[in-house]
């Protein structure tokens, strides 16, 4: 439920609204705009009758809210949520580019894509230290030690990094990571989201390899709910009954999570196509559907990556693709980086 309050209402007025909302065992999240200032009611509100908080002075309506995610709800929060990450503005309609390595492999590696995604104009690195992969004899990463490279390549670039945990235990690790990401097979590791509830940093949450959209909004309401309003939603495709391409792309979402949401949306064409052909007309429909940010897999010698090397393009062919990102966001009157 969400009370729109009236402007020029008595504070006193609107302090005594909150506190007999909290009395009658309600959770409060607050949303003050240039317009309009709003109380939303979490928890079970079948038995709260509309008309007597309409009747109060400082209340202008009361709405009910059908779906079950409260806080990460555009109804809740009509404008934009803006996350800085490092001066990168994502959410206020210019367009940010990850790019970089499925899998952290070596420093030369990581440093030599760095400076290649950097040039070509990306303006985050992204490089997986932790690995999660279907199968245990897969590479799973060089963990502590890929941070390590990670935050070296930052330091050399001034790229700010984005990578992905598995655990919460392994939160420490990540103190000094710029952007944290739930990866697909974790969207819905309810104790691990939990734990970033608490973190004071953005989470990019990737949304799960069968989950719905809603499910994908519900895992951002626990992030919220710990605490941390800093959340990505990401779209990196989900398993269908087409096996021509690695996952379904849904286009859709990105669109249709811009309209339930407040929150920045990515997306990510690598790994939701897992074909090097069709990552730009992706990346480009992907542009004109809203996302805020691309995450674009690329390495300095794809042939030779420990993982996911069919997918990843190599400098020269990021640079091309950038070339035409370039031409996408200026035609449609959007700033890159």
């Amino acid at each position: 439920m969400i009370i729109l309050l009236r402007r020029g209402a008595a504070k006193k007025d609107i302090e005594q609204l909150r506190e007999d909302l909290k009395a009658w065992g309600f959770s409060l999240h607050e949303s003050t705009g240039t317009t309009e200032s709003l109380i939303g009611i979490v928890g079970d509100t079948s038995t709260l009758d509309i008309s007597t908080i309409e009747a109060r002075d400082c209340v202008e309506t009361v709405k009910r809210i059908a779906e079950p995610y409260k806080k990460v709800n555009r109804k809740m929060h009509p404008e934009n949520t803006v996350i800085d990450v490092r001066g990168r503005k994502i959410g206020n309609g210019s367009l940010q580019i990850i790019a970089g390595p499925c899998s952290v492999e070596t420093e030369e590696q990581i440093l030599t894509t760095a400076r290649a995604v950097k040039e070509a104009g990306a303006t985050m690195l992204r490089g997986g230290a932790f690995k999660p992969r279907t199968s245990p004899y897969a590479f799973q990463g060089l963990e502590a030690e890929g941070i390590k490279l990670l935050l070296k390549a930052r330091e050399e670039t001034g790229l700010p990094i984005v990578t992905e945990i598995m655990g919460e235990e392994d939160l420490p690790l990540f103190e000094d990571i710029d952007v944290i990401q739930v990866g697909a097979r974790n969207m819905q590791n309810f104790k691990l989201l939990k734990a970033l509830g608490k973190v004071k940093k953005p989470i990019l949450l990737k949304r799960g390899l069968s989950s719905t959209i809603e499910e994908l909004l519900m895992s951002a309401e626990y992030i919220f709910a710990g605490g941390n309003n800093e959340v990505i939603l990401c779209e990196r495709g989900i398993r269908t009954f087409e096996t021509m391409t690695r996952n379904t792309l849904d286009i859709s979402a990105v669109s249709l999570l811009k309209q339930k949401s407040h929150l920045p949306v990515c997306a990510d064409p690598s790994h939701a196509t897992g074909i090097l052909s069709l990552i730009e007309p992706m990346s480009l429909s992907l542009i004109v559907a809203g996302a805020d940010m691309l995450e674009i897999e690329v390495h300095c010698t794809p042939t030779r990556a420990l993982s996911d090397g069919s997918q990843q393009l190599t400098p020269d062919a990021f640079t091309e693709l950038m070339g035409n990102i370039k031409r996408m966001a200026e035609f449609l009157g959007r700033d890159i980086g």
